[in-house]
């Protein structure tokens, strides 16, 4: 199995900014994708950012110019640096990623955390 663990969440001000940690363990070979999503209440889960083990990333329009993704591929973690947080980023954050699991598996599987809430409020 493959547990995916965020950490980083929590409540700041307008304009500040957090930092969200996912690392992933167990039976891993390697992993492709690692990125964020996010649900704020009443919303459907969207994409935040995405990156792969190449290091090519896609962002939503949103977020573009205040987050920032980066990943450590040799411990298996992927970060989310957000900047000039505003209240409508408020939502719960979900670490995403594609696992291969032996190198036998030609195919990734898909998991995710259990979510992290961020709260930007005044």
């Amino acid at each position: 199995q493959v547990q995916l663990m965020e950490s980083g969440g929590g409540l700041v001000q307008p304009g500040g900014s957090l930092r969200l940690s996912c690392a992933a363990s167990g039976s891993i070979f390697s992993i492709n994708l690692m990125g964020w999503y996010r649900q704020a209440p009443g919303k459907q889960r969207e994409l935040v950012a995405t990156m792969t083990s190449g290091g090519s990333t896609n962002y939503a329009d949103s977020v573009k110019g205040r987050f920032t993704i980066s990943r450590d591929n040799a411990k298996n973690t992927v970060y989310l640096k957000m900047d000039s947080l505003k209240p409508e980023d408020t939502a719960v954050y979900y670490c995403n990623a594609d696992v291969r699991r032996a190198a036998w598996v030609p195919y990734g599987t898909n998991y995710w955390g259990q979510g992290t809430q961020v709260t930007v409020s005044s």
